[in-house]
């Protein structure tokens, strides 16, 4: 969760969860599939997964390649060994190709650049190292699309996740010679209990403050927290971003019922 509109990036268990689902899947290259309701969390842990806000600007400019970063990016790459990638709106397959060819690649020589770093240029093998593949906002995937995605599986011998919301796995159902290859399936769920009692705890402390369960007014304000937000990440973060401006104009130093009610008023209610 590292992007302006995520905020800071919390390791929650439905986190843990899906590094669980990613590193079987990667292990036993099969195709995965990834489903929950938007907001909760399931493309920023693919990103964490993937490392993909490290080296996505590296990868897709060409003349960063040489950085001062280049050495943190290429560790991170050999790690995870995993390309992400979000189809476009109405995507072709020839876009799908184009870039998926160069991701592709341009990992393959990254890795291989780490894992050769000690050796002459003129000894140095070139292996195929990307093991896994990440579609985001799967639904955009068209049926030719899903058929170059499963050629490159059955080609490279790699791993698949695809993430999407739920409902996912019945239209994949339709294509037997894909979902024939699923292995697994990981539901995303939002946060709920005590995770989400850490979650806010967290945001109290951002905002300079202390959460105590026990203290009525504390208590009352996670209440309509979770009712407003369903524990969902994205929803979550975006009343905090308005529960602090209320706070900031009226000067206040504590998060009343009042104060998170004024901020769902400002919000226009969604997890999309």
């Amino acid at each position: 969760m590292s992007s302006p509109r995520a905020g800071t990036f919390i390791a929650t268990k439905e986190h843990r969860r899906f590094i669980e689902f990613a590193e079987a899947v990667r292990k036993h290259r099969y195709v995965g599939l990834c489903y929950g309701a938007a907001g909760v969390g399931k493309t920023l842990s693919a990103r964490r997964y993937a490392n993909w806000d490290l080296a996505s600007p590296f990868i897709e400019n060409r003349n960063s390649r040489r950085g001062f970063m280049r050495k943190k990016i290429l560790e991170a790459l050999e790690r995870s060994r995993t390309v992400f990638h979000t189809p476009t709106v109405m995507g072709t397959l020839r876009d799908l190709k184009e870039t998926l060819v160069d991701h592709i690649g341009t990992v393959d020589d990254c890795i291989n650049d780490h894992l050769n770093r000690h050796v002459r240029w003129d000894y140095r093998k070139s292996d195929l190292h990307v093991e896994m593949l990440i579609f985001d906002e799967a639904e955009r995937l068209s049926v030719t699309c899903l058929e170059f995605i499963r050629d490159i599986f059955d080609r490279r011998g790699v791993g698949v996740i695809l993430i999407g919301m739920p409902g996912m796995e019945k239209r994949l159902s339709r294509y037997p010679q894909l979902y024939s290859r699923v292995g697994f399936a990981h539901h995303y769920r939002p946060l709920q209990g005590d995770e989400l009692s850490f979650v806010l705890t967290r945001h109290w402390r951002k905002l300079g403050l202390t959460l105590d369960e026990l203290d009525f007014t504390d208590t009352q304000a996670i209440a309509s927290i979770a009712r407003i937000t369903g524990g969902n990440f994205r929803l979550l973060h975006r009343l905090f971003v308005q529960i602090e401006r209320i706070m900031k104009i009226n000067g206040l130093t504590v998060i009343t019922d009042d104060v998170v009610e004024a901020a769902r008023t400002t919000l226009v209610i969604g997890t999309t």
